[in-house]
């Protein structure tokens, strides 16, 4: 398998030279240039296959020429000491559970991955890189956590200022050594303009190894590919057709990761991506225009995205033909009001914590069913409720239980530089510290 630009099919690379690439070299974004069939692979999977060892053999499959047998085994034992769990919530209903990792949320998996694979190329060619990547919560907090202290790599992360909860924001400033925190003074899409400024600079570009770990990077999503296929591996075969898979959308890395499975092979029904009030996906499904514009701050901030990158991905891998992108994806956004009333009624009524992101999901299932399906659905819980714990505090009158790994941040002070969001500071400063 190679990857392509988005914008355009001469440009091409192999997969580890695609991940260090982030952005391909014309702005655009990779995707696969073929759809391997692995059903026979995941037909070995079942509900007692753990999770590194079916990241293993989807590692070989897809990537034979790049990953021996025992490099895929270390690489994937490497990266995944933490594993998704599955919730049963109704027959028809579970939630995905993908906040057992370091930093607490989903973006732990192709992190990790993107770390372990990273970190293994670069000692192997004695080289360093800089990691630059933009978050609206997770995503830096993730990165963060799995690129701590390995070697030949540096970490600069972009977030905005003010619209990260205070424990994002924590796990995003307190760790030093390599990594460095910028605190842009703007919104999350400043941040994501100025990375993909970045990567096209060609000062820049000249004088630093420049990468990335957003979900611009498709190495971040291949790894995230392997939790859906675990996931439909634990349900029922026999059951009443295949699972739909609701996903908390922001920047659609996640729901893209979801549908690159699916084109392998992978049984799924329909995917459902749920927006809060930065709808500009569903918005499309329901017009048929689509219209990027600035983002709005809402409670589910790691979904405060006006101009989803993956989104050109997703028109790329469906040859931009609206009727099957809407054959395929369902969409529904959710306000704030009621995004607290769904957190609300399943505390009361199930006695269950989640997530403004994951209520969101949940939201957009209820609509789902309401709208006809009677199938199975999968909810991706995409974060720990305790990294939000002025939203749970202010909407619910309790404090969830706050894992070790999270509590430890607390008391810690954090470290960031201010930055205003234009390429020129941000230029200077990666000069001045990596040039």
């Amino acid at each position: 398998m190679n990857f392509v630009s988005t914008r355009n099919a001469g440009v091409r690379a192999p997969f580890l030279e695609a991940l260090f690439l982030g952005l391909a070299p014309d702005g655009g974004l990779f995707y696969p240039d073929s759809e391997p069939d692995l059903r026979a692979v995941m037909e070995r999977f079942d509900g007692a296959t753990p999770f590194a060892e079916l990241a293993v053999a989807l590692t070989e499959a897809l990537f034979p020429e790049e990953f021996s047998p025992d490099d895929a085994r270390a690489l994937c034992t490497a990266a995944f000491p933490f594993s998704p769990a599955l919730r049963k919530i109704d027959d028809r209903h579970f939630l995905l559970e993908l906040f057992h990792g370091p930093s607490c949320a989903f973006k732990d998996f192709g992190a990790s991955f993107l770390a372990a694979a990273m970190e293994r190329r670069l000692r192997i060619d004695d080289e360093r890189a800089v990691i630059l990547v933009a978050t609206s919560g997770d995503t830096g907090s993730a990165v963060a956590h799995a690129f701590h202290r390995r070697k030949n790599i540096d970490v600069v992360v972009l977030y905005p200022s003010g619209r990260v909860s205070p424990l994002q924001e924590k796990q995003l400033t307190t760790l030093g050594d390599n990594v460095a925190a910028l605190e842009v003074l703007g919104s999350f899409d400043d941040c994501q303009r100025m990375v993909k400024e970045a990567f096209v600079d060609e000062t820049l570009r000249a004088s630093i190894n420049l990468t990335s770990a957003n979900s611009i990077n498709v190495g971040r999503l291949i790894p995230q590919s392997f939790y859906y296929v675990w996931a439909a591996a634990q349900l029922d075969r026999d059951a009443d057709g295949p699972p739909a898979f609701c996903v908390p959308s922001g920047n659609f890395g996640n729901l893209t990761a979801g549908v690159f499975a699916w084109r392998w092979g992978m049984r799924a029904a329909r995917f459902i991506a749920a927006s809060n009030e930065n709808d500009v996906v569903p918005e499309y499904l329901d017009s048929g225009v689509y219209t990027p514009r600035p983002s709005v701050q809402t409670l589910a901030n790691a979904m405060d995205v006006g101009a989803p990158s993956n989104f050109e991905r997703l028109r790329k891998i469906f040859d931009d033909r609206q009727l099957d992108i809407r054959d395929t994806l369902s969409g529904y956004r959710a306000s704030d009001d009621e995004i607290v009333s769904t957190m609300q009624r399943w505390y009361r009524e199930r006695g269950l914590v989640v997530c403004p992101h994951t209520a969101a999901g949940i939201h957009a299932v209820e609509r789902f069913r309401a709208d006809g399906f009677t199938g199975t659905v999968v909810t991706l819980a995409t974060a720990h409720p305790a990294k939000f714990l002025e939203v749970c505090e202010s909407v619910l009158g309790m404090r969830p239980d706050i894992p070790a790994r999270l509590a430890r941040l607390l008391d810690l002070e954090k470290h960031t530089t201010a930055i205003e969001p234009e390429l020129a500071p941000l230029r200077e400063l990666l000069m001045e510290r990596y040039g």
